[in-house]
């Protein structure tokens, strides 16, 4: 029965923890908000992922088409541009690498982020290139431990920074550490610290109900800023989803996924499958003379079929039952064991693996129990009472 048990409890584990991931995933996703739109540099499919994910450098996107987001469209209600790079920070005789983004004054509203002490950057010294900084909570104790932070001033990559500000702690959203990063003027990261007039990306906050119709006048606005006359979107140089949109792609992958990894656990039924085959058929062997005094006192071959087919049958709902009862107790753990890390992760052993998983057992214990029922029933009286 172990082949039976590890492959059904194979099956339950592996699509409670594919719904547990899923649901963690969407949750990091919700957090960021369900009035959201994200503009990204590249062309993509419907169902895939913008060219800029894959590594490819796309400079269509600029400031300027943030600022015209904001401006033009009235159910836009704030918008952040975003620029990024990795980068060792220094102050005094301590350094530490961490990410550097560039970002718009929008970026507070867009990102429900709050400073903890000092302040926020300024529209003025955003458009004045001004060399300030904000912290996040991990970069400040990191840097200064229990040290007054404010009013000093930092390396980064050789250009001095004053610090305005620290962020108050926000974790992690959407698996972003918002806390191990150094916020400044996203004029200032791409004129003193990338050398690019480009954006990573935009993001706008629209108005509720809005979304779809925001997101339509954004993509109007943009072809009309890039040139781009054809109206089908088919030659767009850039990416606009909603929060929801991002929601189903991510749902269908995931989905996708688990159901793949739940066919090849399944797998291992078919090889406790094949055990059970070869234990009765030693079953068989062994109790030949059994079989031979059925037949003799009147037994038919549909009597001995029978026989060896329930015996199978039972091993197999037997260790079906021990392995659903072994799945739901390991993936309950892993549960608990993922929520005391601080993780959303929901418990859920569905229905469907239940039931696949134990009509998978018995019907591979019907398929290969046939091969070694049907060998007994074919045994003669006569040839079976003189085996041994």
């Amino acid at each position: 029965m172990l082949g039976i048990i590890i492959g059904v409890a194979a099956v339950i584990i592996i699509m409670a923890i594919g719904s547990g991931a899923q649901s963690l995933i969407l949750s990091e996703i919700k957090t960021l908000g369900t009035n959201k739109v994200g503009v990204f540099p590249g062309k993509s499919e419907d169902s895939g992922p913008p060219t800029s994910a894959m590594g490819i450098v796309i400079t269509t996107l600029t400031y300027k088409d943030a600022l015209a987001i904001k401006e033009k469209i009235k159910e836009v209600k704030e918008v952040v541009a975003y620029s990024n790079e990795s980068s060792n920070t220094y102050w005094r005789g301590s350094s530490y690498s961490t990410t550097i983004k560039g970002c718009t004054t929008g970026y507070l509203t867009v990102d429900d982020a709050e400073v903890a002490q000092g302040r926020f950057f300024t529209k003025k010294q955003e458009k004045d290139i001004s060399k300030v900084a904000v912290l996040g909570h991990t970069v400040k104790k990191e840097l200064f431990g229990n040290s007054q932070a404010i009013g000093e001033t930092i390396k980064i990559q050789n250009h001095p920074f004053k610090i305005i500000g620290v962020m108050k702690e926000q974790g992690t959203v959407a698996f972003q550490d918002y806390d191990d990063q150094i916020l400044v003027p996203i004029k200032t990261m791409q004129k003193t610290i990338k050398g690019v007039d480009y954006v990573d990306m935009i993001r706008a906050e629209v108005e509720k109900g809005e979304i779809k119709k925001g997101k339509e006048k954004i993509e109007l606005l943009l072809r009309d800023r890039h040139d781009i006359e054809d109206p089908s979107g088919r030659n767009d140089d850039f990416t606009v989803r909603s929060s929801q949109e991002a929601l189903d792609i991510i749902t269908t992958v995931t989905n996708a996924l688990k159901y793949f990894l739940t066919a090849m656990a399944a797998l291992s039924l078919l090889v406790g499958g094949i055990g059970i085959m070869n234990i009765m058929l030693v079953n068989v062997t062994e109790r030949t003379k059994e079989i031979g005094l059925r037949k003799a006192v009147g037994a038919n071959n549909q009597n001995i079929l029978g026989q060896f087919l329930i015996e199978t049958m039972i091993i197999t709902l037997v260790g079906g039952i021990i392995g659903i009862i072994i799945g739901i107790i390991i993936s309950f753990l892993v549960s608990v064991i993922i929520k005391n890390l601080g993780y959303y992760w929901e418990f859920s052993v569905s229905l469907l693996s239940i039931i696949s998983g134990l009509g998978v057992a018995t019907g591979i214990g019907l398929i290969f129990g046939l091969y070694p029922a049907q060998k007994a029933s074919r045994l003669t009286p006569l040839e079976a009472l003189r085996y041994e």
